[in-house]
C-alpha cells in the first residue's frame, strides 16, 4: 500500500482551496461592510434567490452550520439587512428575505465579487476556465448537487 499523502488527496485539496477563495471574497466584504462569512452567505443566498426563503435553507444550501446561520441572521436584522415574513403555507414558520438596505448591499457587492473572482482564476487560460467549470460541474453532478440557476431557486434543498 502506498503512503498516504494528505497534501494530494483530493478533498483535502478542494477543502483548503475552498477555504482560502472564501477568505480572499472576504476581503471584499469584511472590511468595506463589515460583513463576515456566514453573513455573506445569508445576503449571497438571499440575494441569488431573489425571494424569502427559510434560514434552514440556507444553511443546508451553504453547507453552513444552522446555529452559524441562525447567529448571522440575527446580526443582519440588527442591521436591517435581512427582514422576516410569514409563511404564507405554515403561518408558525417565518422566511427571511433582504431588506431595500440589503438588497442595495448585494447589488453593490456583486461586481467586486466577480472581479476578484476573476482576479482568483486568472492564472488559468480561458479554456482552463472552461475545463475547471466543466469538471467541477461533473463532480457537483456526481454529488446530486443542483446544476442550474432555475434549478436552485425551485427547490428548498440543493
Amino acid at each position: 500500500m502506498a503512503k498516504f499523502d494528505l497534501v494530494k488527496f483530493g478533498p483535502f485539496r478542494l477543502n483548503r482551496l475552498a477555504a482560502e477563495v472564501s477568505a480572499a471574497l472576504s476581503s471584499e466584504y469584511q472590511a468595506r461592510y463589515g460583513l463576515d462569512i456566514p453573513e455573506w452567505r445569508v445576503i449571497a443566498t438571499l440575494g441569488f434567490r431573489n425571494d424569502a426563503c427559510s434560514a434552514q435553507y440556507i444553511a443546508h444550501c451553504t453547507r453552513t452550520h444552522k446555529s452559524t446561520i441562525s447567529r448571522a441572521v440575527t446580526a443582519l436584522m440588527t442591521r436591517d439587512l435581512i427582514e422576516r415574513v410569514e409563511n404564507a403555507d405554515d403561518r408558525r414558520e417565518f422566511r427571511l428575505r433582504l431588506t431595500r438596505q440589503g438588497h442595495a448591499l448585494y447589488e453593490e457587492l456583486i461586481p467586486r465579487l466577480l472581479r476578484k473572482e476573476r482576479e482568483i482564476l486568472s492564472c488559468l487560460s480561458a479554456q482552463e476556465r472552461k475545463d475547471f467549470a466543466g469538471l467541477l460541474g461533473k463532480i457537483e453532478a456526481s454529488l446530486e448537487l443542483v446544476q442550474t440557476s432555475k434549478a436552485a431557486s425551485e427547490t428548498e434543498a440543493y
